[in-house]
């Protein structure tokens, strides 16, 4: 096993040479996440797909990390999915999360990693929580049902990060953030989230010549959003100057009311159409913002605005979704 004291004491940036894996490379965050870093210089990630590592199974993490011996560790690798997948398949849910963590998280302690980063989600919180959300809101309330599968495992990851801080004195940390978009976003049709779905819709619509766009409800829940580019930012901000037991909020702390996010993505697509609102829908929790004034105040504050962020990302599903 490693020396788990020195992982504060490391500086993440002074060497552009350090190994460091990152779990779930190709999904929206890790693939933001290997940008970053090669952006900025880094020479020697480890990268593995799900086919070359199967984070599930624990002889073969196990093999992974006695071989490559990371210094550094991302876990950005999860099982995600909407409300739909999450009622269809509650066991892959709650199983899958807590074998990937527990494998990864384990191992990077077992296996002398410096230090290791945990990546999470708002749904951790309370179904009622206040808003904007705190991070003392976690285990305050009922979760909301429909994702407590994956919410319960990403929270035992939280608490395992601390109880290997607690226990080994071991520099492991975890990051929440808020609803994501951007490059390598996932836009299914029936299965992506509320920003990718709009954007596929309008820009469906504008190359059919359509006369209007009808979205689900009344268009007044306010939500915030951050581009994975920014939380990318976040991730190297956070191993670089945080090493403390309690989680971390990552959001843009901007609220956005899904009607003029329509109307943004509107505009950004070029659908000259009309937008319709079929207010018999439900419209879900009316407010959700995460609290992210402990990341400011360690001096952390997101640069992409949401405009900026969507003529970003409707580029990306020009170039790679739009057949």
């Amino acid at each position: 096993m490693g020396d788990p004291s020195n992982g504060s004491a490391l500086s993440f940036l002074s060497d552009k040479s350090a190994k460091i894996f990152v779990a779930g490379h190709r999904g929206l965050v890790g693939s933001a996440i290997v940008r970053k870093l090669c952006h900025l210089g880094f020479t020697n990630l480890v990268l593995r797909s799900h086919l070359e590592l199967d984070l599930t199974r624990q002889n073969d993490v196990e093999s992974f990390f006695a071989t490559e011996r990371p210094q550094f560790v991302i876990l950005a690798a999860a099982k995600v999915g909407g409300i739909h997948a999450n009622n269809t398949y509650p066991a892959d849910f709650i199983s899958i999360n807590l074998q990937i963590q527990t494998n990864v998280i384990d191992s990077s302690y077992r296996h002398g990693v410096s230090k290791l980063l945990f990546l999470g989600s708002s749904c951790i919180y309370p179904k009622f929580a206040p808003q904007p959300i705190p991070e003392d809101a976690l285990l305050t309330g009922p979760l909301e049902p429909t994702n407590e599968w994956y919410a319960v495992a990403k929270i035992a990851g939280i608490k395992m990060c601390q109880a290997y801080r607690i226990q080994y004195n071991w520099d492991a940390i975890s990051g929440m953030p808020t609803n994501l978009y951007g490059p390598y976003d996932n836009f299914h049709p029936e299965n992506s989230h509320v920003l990718p779905a709009l954007m596929r819709r309008f820009h469906e619509a504008k190359v059919k010549g359509a006369k209007e766009v009808v979205v689900w409800g009344s268009g007044s829940p306010l939500r915030e959003f951050l581009h994975v580019d920014d939380l990318a930012d976040a991730v190297v901000f956070l191993m670089e100057s945080y090493s403390g037991l309690g989680h971390m909020n990552v959001g843009s702390g901007k609220e956005v009311a899904i009607k003029e996010l329509a109307e943004l993505v509107k505009d950004v697509v070029g659908f000259e159409g009309k937008l319709v609102w079929d207010t018999s829908k439900p419209d879900g929790t009316p407010r959700k913002l995460m609290d992210s004034s402990k990341l400011a105040t360690l001096g952390w504050t997101p640069k992409i605005s949401l405009r900026d962020g969507l003529v970003d990302t409707y580029k990306w599903y020009l170039e790679n979704v739009e057949q």
